[in-house]
């Protein structure tokens, strides 16, 4: 276990926002988390508690007078396989991006499509991430926990764990903030069948030369992080949580209206009363692509974007975030969400 005192957020959260924390504790097991804990009730109960992953899922809009949670949790081990699929625990303190070429080199797949997103093992299963067709909860067939309120424990069944578009259980108000993932079970598959039927993947691998049915599940990785590396900035050059909204789902009857002016406007179908419509393609509608609000703004490549320029505060960042939704609003009359989390006071 490692305590730092007024310790920078700067490196642990992927804007780069330079926001301070009283106390950052990083563990690397669950005894050491309940260990922590235990002092916690004892001796700083009075102070905030926040967990956090790796950061790329944040705004800190103020620094954090308390005490942030990180996890070190690093352990793989496969506890059930056949000829047909495996099932691997997974600490929530691997990168996700690590855990999924991981699982391309052991034989092991269904990760594919979302390489190199950014993050922890654990936050991917609060987040639920997906891209390209493909989300994590589909793949998760149980989550272990320790509750931040009092240490117990708890093994929570994929039925439990509600996913659905970019959420959890975790994520609902009676839950959010309140438990430490520490380990994840994916059920994956040992034989690949790639998913290349959303964003233009088939269009990728033909260019490419590549006959979908000789396609390797590497190859599709590789392709999925070209893909991602042209439209998406690396964090590590220029500030950004990646997609900072989600695709807004509408009815037909909304999508409907928004073809009058726009025939060709971009959708995808939900179901057959609702679609999901591009954030981004709606922000860049509205002019915001390439756009900036000082030292904030919206990425010229990917308008679903936000950025730090350098020197952004998170203040910065919600003040762009809050135009661009109004601007969204006026035109189509569809309030944009953010994916993003905010910490701290506005």
């Amino acid at each position: 276990m490692e305590k730092l005192r007024n310790c920078s957020l700067k490196e642990y959260n992927t804007f780069g926002i330079d926001a301070t924390a009283d106390l950052l504790v990083k563990y690397s097991s669950e005894q050491e988390l309940l260990a922590f804990l235990d002092e916690y009730q004892r001796e700083m109960s009075h102070q905030p508690l926040l967990h956090i992953g790796g950061g790329s899922n944040l705004l800190f809009l103020s620094d954090f007078p308390g005490v942030i949670l990180f996890s070190e949790i690093k352990d793989i081990s496969v506890l059930f396989e056949d000829e047909e699929t495996v099932q691997v625990s997974v600490g929530a303190g691997i990168t996700h991006d690590d855990f999924v070429l991981y699982a391309i080199q052991h034989g092991w797949y269904g990760l594919e499509n979302l390489s190199l997103i950014p993050g922890q093992v654990g936050s991917s299963a609060v987040q639920n991430i997906g891209a390209y067709g493909a989300e994590v909860g589909n793949l998760i067939n149980k989550v272990y926990t320790v509750s931040l309120q009092d240490g117990s424990t708890r093994a929570w069944d994929h039925d439990e764990l509600s996913y659905s578009y970019r959420h959890s259980i975790f994520k609902d108000e009676a839950y959010r903030g309140k438990y430490a993932v520490c380990h994840v079970i994916f059920q994956l598959e040992k034989h690949f069948t790639p998913c290349l039927n959303y964003g233009g993947l088939m269009s990728s691998v033909q260019a490419k030369q590549i006959h979908p049915e000789n396609l390797s599940a590497m190859q599709l990785r590789d392709i999925i992080i070209e893909t991602r590396e042209k439209k998406l900035p690396d964090p590590k050059v220029i500030g950004n949580a990646g997609s900072f909204f989600m695709n807004p789902i509408v009815g037909v009857d909304v999508l409907h209206r928004i073809q009058e002016q726009y025939p060709k406007a971009p959708f995808y179908e939900v179901d057959s009363r609702h679609v999901k419509v591009p954030a981004g393609w709606l922000i860049e509608q509205c002019g915001w692509k390439g756009k900036s609000l000082g030292p904030a703004a919206v990425h010229d490549k990917q308008a679903l974007v936000l950025v730090n320029k350098g020197g952004a505060t998170g203040k910065d960042i919600l003040c762009l975030c809050k135009a661009v939704q109004q601007s969204v609003f006026e035109r189509f009359c569809i309030q944009l969400s953010p994916e993003v989390n905010f910490i701290g006071e506005s």
